[in-house]
């Protein structure tokens, strides 16, 4: 497996499905890293497991609030950061924390797509924003030419339900068209942020992690959280300028826009 070696990582939605299970394996080779493990509410119950993660690795995990929903939060995580990275900047930005909404043309309540979009769209462009200086500074700092997830990163966690070639297939027998239409909005924003952050040699791409078997997923998902993790953190410790700009699924195989 390609190493993610990066030594400063934050990590939305941090303390359940994929992204509690990222924070841990991440742990497996914690040498020199920070993980700053972000979720909505630090001291509530469905945090728990996160809390007891950080007790048990104090010096790796610092929980921080950040809710996507709204961007005041977003500002005062991306001060809280800053002020504990110091010059060192921040190596890998996760943007993980996403809902999903079913519906169809005809069933599609204008709330689900609100909240949807203002969670899986907007959310993730105002944290990049906030914290792209911090990303910056850690392309700066590393000395070395090109791209990795190593020297500085925005790894967005999308789904093959916002690719406009593969969706269409199966949208009858799974109707998710909010969540769908605010994955497509996500890639673009991918595709948008990559051709921006070309320039400070930041990489940006796209990660379906496969259909898992999260509160989102659903229980008939065939993946475990494991071994979609496992895949994702193989192909972003292996990602360079090639990938940049890019939409790739946990096995690495490239998904069609």
């Amino acid at each position: 497996m390609a190493a993610v070696k990066a030594c400063n990582i934050l990590i939305t939605g941090a303390n359940r499905g994929l992204g509690l299970e990222t924070v841990k394996q991440l742990l497996e080779n914690s040498c020199q890293k920070h993980i700053f493990a972000t979720c909505r509410d630090p001291d509530g119950p469905k945090s728990e497991a996160l809390r007891e993660l950080a007790r048990k690795h104090p010096r790796v995990i610092t929980i921080i609030r950040l809710d996507v929903d709204d961007p005041c939060s977003i500002k005062e995580s991306a001060k809280k950061v800053g002020s504990l990275l110091g010059n060192n900047g921040l190596n890998l930005l996760v943007n993980n924390a996403g809902i999903v909404a079913r519906g169809t043309i005809h069933t599609s309540r204008v709330e689900d797509m609100k909240n949807t979009f203002n969670t899986n769209v907007i959310g993730p462009l105002l944290i990049i924003r906030e914290y792209l200086p911090y990303l910056q500074t850690a392309a700066k700092a590393s000395g070395t030419p090109g791209m990795s997830c190593n020297k500085a990163a925005v790894i967005n966690i999308s789904s093959v339900a916002g690719s406009m070639t593969r969706k269409p297939s199966n949208h009858i027998q799974s109707p998710v068209l909010p969540y769908s239409m605010s994955k497509a909005g996500f890639n673009m924003l991918t595709v948008l942020a990559a051709e921006e952050l070309k320039a400070d040699e930041i990489l940006c791409m796209a990660l379906h992690p496969g259909w898992v078997k999260t509160e989102l997923g659903g229980e008939k998902a065939p993946l475990e959280p494991k071994e979609s993790v496992e895949g994702m953190l193989r192909v972003i410790g292996s990602l360079t300028e090639k990938q940049h700009g890019g939409f790739l699924d946990y096995t690495g195989e490239t998904i069609p826009w």
